[in-house]
């Protein structure tokens, strides 16, 4: 039988690299982002807003009906999407700290609550990106570090709570070199270069160095692996930072 799984973020650069990876590998893909336009690689794709799956009930009853009706196994789920307003302490508004910790936290506990049955059945896991800000941050990020910190402690306390039931594990890149990254930077080369020469492997990561751990950690071979916070973050956690 095939393997299905669900992407959330599907169309970003990590999550379209999940689903192209996944798909070559055989399973079902079946893609949810806020965009609306064709996913190449998923089998199904429904847009989907996760700040207002989190803050509207009819909307998350609506989309859960939706979900109830196409989505009939489920083997994996990867919680994926994110959000990432920068503010300082002073900046910070409320709604955008609300919408950062649905999309980031809230978002994917409600997911994993809804879609347990199918992937208690199914034998599957669950799979949450996080971000080496949940670690090490900077300036300005102060809500998505938080939330990313959480959904860390989210996953432990649910590989925790569903014992003998799925496996719950995370991913937490470093700087992953996608379109949006690069904007971040406005796509100055040089800044990018630096930003490589600060990693110990000299370079920052590729989205299918994610895709491929993501694939690994989702099958059976390494099962014994459950409430972990893998980092693939080309050494930098290790860098203590020289003056200039």
């Amino acid at each position: 039988m095939q393997k299905s799984v669900l992407i959330t973020g599907v169309l970003g650069g990590i999550g379209s690299n999940l689903a192209k990876a996944f798909s070559e590998k055989g399973y079902n893909v079946i893609g949810l982002d806020i965009k609306n336009k064709k996913s190449p690689y998923s089998n199904k794709f429904f847009q989907f807003d996760l700040n207002l799956y989190c803050t509207d009930s009819r909307y998350k009853i609506k989309m859960e009906r939706l979900f109830d009706k196409e989505i009939k196994d489920l083997f994996l789920l990867i919680n994926n999407a994110a959000v990432q307003i920068l503010s300082g302490l002073k900046e910070i508004k409320l709604k955008d700290w609300n919408q950062t910790l649905n999309v980031n936290l809230t978002g994917p506990l409600l997911l994993s609550q809804f879609f347990i049955d199918k992937l208690t059945k199914s034998k599957g896991s669950i799979i949450n990106i996080a971000s080496i800000h949940q670690q090490l941050t900077k300036q300005r990020f102060v809500s998505y570090a938080t939330s990313k910190s959480a959904l860390v402690g989210l996953t432990k306390s649910l590989s925790v709570d569903l014992q003998g039931v799925v496996r719950v594990n995370t991913i937490s890149p470093a700087a992953i070199d996608t379109k949006m990254l690069r904007a971040g930077f406005n796509n100055n080369k040089a800044l990018v270069n630096k930003l490589n020469k600060i990693h110990p492997i000299q370079r920052i990561g590729k989205p299918a160095e994610v895709s491929k751990l993501a694939l690994l950690l989702a099958e059976d071979e390494l099962g014994f692996i459950n409430g972990a916070n893998l980092q693939i973050d080309g050494g930098i956690s290790n860098v203590l930072k020289d003056l200039d």
